[in-house]
């Protein structure tokens, strides 16, 4: 029984990994959406940079289980969007305003995946738990 203990644990501390890196993903996404239309405090300056989060993986060594954990947080590299607003305040000076380079379809994308992923590892914890009840029971019994 003690090697069925440690495997419900096992799950358990797994799926609690998963549940607290796409936490972690899912606000990194909403910082994004956030700022998706913000524009630099300074005219010609540089707008929010969207964010990438990253995964790791670690070993658990008290359940000697492979988990997984929110990464760094990296900056996207890509171009900026820029249009053509000479009277916005964030204007350089050619009139250009630069944008985030934020897709909201990509980052809500994202974020339902994200959620997709969380979903999972509720339901992971869910079907343990009911499995460690029914192991009880018939323990009981």
């Amino acid at each position: 029984m003690a090697n069925d203990s440690s495997d419900f644990a096992r799950s358990m501390a797994i799926a609690t990994s998963g549940l607290r890196a796409q936490a972690g993903r899912m606000r990194v996404i909403s910082e994004n959406i956030a700022n998706a239309d913000s524009t630099a405090p300074t005219a010609g300056g540089d707008p929010y940079r969207r964010k990438v989060p990253t995964f790791s993986a670690a070993l658990d060594r008290t359940l000697d289980a492979q988990v997984v954990t929110l990464g760094k947080i990296k900056p996207d590299q890509s171009n900026f969007r820029v249009k053509y607003e000479p009277s916005n305040p964030a204007a350089d000076a050619t009139g250009n305003v630069k944008y985030p380079n934020v897709n909201s379809v990509v980052e809500m994308t994202d974020m339902r995946d994200a959620q997709r992923s969380y979903e999972a590892n509720v339901n992971i914890i869910s079907a343990t738990r009911r499995m460690i009840q029914r192991t009880l029971d018939i323990l009981k019994s």
